[in-house]
């Protein structure tokens, strides 16, 4: 791949012939910006004033510092910057050795003097590209490590982190839990999350899909049978509720339960009884109910597709309404990075990250399958792949074609400053292209170092 815009660098040139002004003069040629200073000390005053992306430094430099050191100096404080050091002929061996000693932090590009221009270029152009993505993986990492991670909802939106408080707090109450939410939003995970944080945590959990089975059928996988019941039934079952007792029960998709089975499951709801189809035996359990739905459960009341008793009873704690991923779309570059690195270890696949340009598609997209599709579409992307990176053409038709322009919530900015809607956008755009600063620059359509002194002031540097 080509270096992108996203991928131009910060070059820190140190040193008598690295520092050579024919040397800056074509790198800038390419979009490169660049910094010389004359020996080590100098270096590394530049790089804690501000972390270059590529450090292009001679081996030998005056002072008592050489290229070697201002190497491993540079790296302690900037782990992510690319190197590339330069060598005299008679120095190779030894330059080598010393290299070798650094380990892992060694130089990422070795050359030798003269130097060949046009081998430069593409040194730096490289070692440019490998530093963005180092920083960008380290940056999500640690977005990732801060992130709310309830049993796999991930996100830092304000509206999940609002929604998995209430879950949290819910969780160790004996409540009957209610989950609303469109399709792949994650509300199986809320109900297992719920079990896991309760004291039933250690009791069986047993979820059942409400809408995928016949009236019939759902009535004997939540109550059981006896046998004879109906054709087919030769000995007796245990159902659901008897199979969850002391645990918890998921009810999924219960917004398409028949009205008659849903007169059955307040029945059990308020006094915990259980009667398997074909018998007239009581029997009691003590299950708590987690139930989740796609519908808007009052419109169907009006409809007169749900009880009303049933519905308040359900919702006698309120709803956990989980977002759509349209709504919060600062946590798809989180999401396709967990994804990314779940895929990648399941097929055992080498791809070590996205393009800037990929990501945006990603983050654009409406996204109608949620979190769910989102991953669908991660995994299989790693499975295709050509790419040691995702890219572009990576993505579905459907998600590389599309030039939808993500709309703006204007009622959530209502009461702010302009100087905070101002650090808001420049944030989030930060964190859209995944920390890095150039990308971000050229979407704000401000300089770098305007861009700089902001995220100092607001003290995000």
């Amino acid at each position: 791949m080509g270096l992108a815009m996203s991928e131009k660098a910060f070059v820190l040139i140190v040193g008598k012939e690295a520092g050579d002004e024919s040397v800056a003069d074509d790198l800038r040629s390419t979009g490169h910006f660049c910094n010389r200073v004359a020996d080590g000390e100098a270096a590394i005053k530049s790089v804690q004033q501000r972390q270059p992306d590529v450090i292009v430094v001679d081996e030998v430099l005056a002072g008592d510092m050489g290229g070697v050191d201002v190497i491993q100096a540079s790296r302690e404080i900037a782990p992510d910057v690319a190197c590339v050091l330069v060598v005299s002929p008679d120095r190779e061996s030894e330059a080598t050795a010393a290299i070798d000693g650094l380990g892992e932090t060694g130089r990422d590009a070795f050359l030798l003097s003269p130097l060949d221009l046009e081998r430069l270029r593409k040194s730096v152009d490289a070692a440019a590209v490998r530093a963005s993505d180092a920083r960008g993986k380290r940056l999500m990492r640690e977005r990732l490590d801060k992130a709310y991670n309830f049993e796999g909802l991930i996100g830092v939106s304000e509206s999940l982190r609002k929604e998995l408080k209430r879950v949290k707090k819910l969780a160790p109450t004996k409540s009957t839990v209610l989950v609303v939410g469109e399709s792949g939003t994650g509300k199986e995970l809320v109900a297992r999350g719920v079990h896991a944080l309760s004291p039933r945590r250690d009791k069986p959990y047993k979820p059942i899909n409400c809408a995928a089975v016949t009236e019939s059928l759902l009535e004997s996988l939540l109550f059981g049978h006896v046998k004879g019941a109906f054709t087919g039934a030769t000995s007796d079952q245990k159902g659901a509720f008897e199979a969850a007792d002391g645990g918890t029960l998921f009810l999924d998709e219960i917004g398409d339960m028949p009205i008659a089975m849903q007169a059955k499951i307040l029945r059990t709801l308020e006094n915990g009884e259980v009667l398997r189809v074909g018998s007239n035996d009581v029997r009691y359990v003590n299950v708590r109910i987690v139930a989740a739905t796609h519908h808007d459960l009052l419109e169907r009341i009006q409809e007169g597709a749900f009880r009303e008793d049933l519905f308040y009873r359900l919702h006698a704690q309120g709803a956990i309404r989980l977002p759509p991923l349209r709504e919060r779309r600062e946590d798809i570059p989180l999401l396709v990075h967990h994804f990314l690195e779940a895929a990648t270890a399941e097929y055992g696949i080498s791809v070590s990250g996205v393009t800037p340009e990929a990501l945006r598609k990603m983050t654009n997209h409406g996204w109608r399958g949620n979190v769910r599709e989102l991953k669908n579409v991660i995994e299989r992307m790693v499975i295709e792949t050509d790419h040691d990176i995702l890219d572009v053409d990576d993505l579905p038709e459907h998600i590389s074609g599309c030039t939808d322009i993500v709309p703006t919530g204007t009622t959530s900015l209502a009461g702010l400053s302009m100087a905070d809607v101002e650090r808001l956008h420049i944030l989030n755009t930060l964190k859209l292209t995944g920390g890095n600063r150039e990308r971000a620059a050229s979407i704000l359509k401000i300089g770098e170092r305007t861009l700089y002194r902001k995220l100092k002031d607001y003290g995000a540097t």
